[in-house]
């Protein structure tokens, strides 16, 4: 009974380990927007250029974001496939 429970933990430490990658991806895109559209509001505020670079910078922001995410989702799937192909 014991055997079993350790390899339980074993396994869904690792599901946990291997899917928080994912789940930091998205807090990772929400900052990278939140963080440009208030360096864009500070900088309007500062040059007194409403709302010109606000909108840019929040735009690039998330444009930034999702480029980031798609780039780790796709280096992500490849290190898998790399495992396997040193294994054989």
């Amino acid at each position: 009974m014991k055997k079993l429970e350790d390899k339980t933990l074993t396994k869904l430490a690792k599901a946990y380990q291997e899917m928080s990658v994912y789940l930091g991806l998205g807090i990772q895109m929400a900052a990278t927007i939140v963080i440009m559209f208030f360096l864009g509001k500070w900088l309007d505020d500062y040059f007194d250029a409403k709302p010109i670079l606000t909108i840019t910078f929040s735009l690039f922001g998330g444009f930034a974001g999702i480029y980031n995410f798609i780039h780790t989702t796709i280096n992500i799937d490849k290190k898998p496939k790399e495992k396997s192909d040193e294994e054989k």
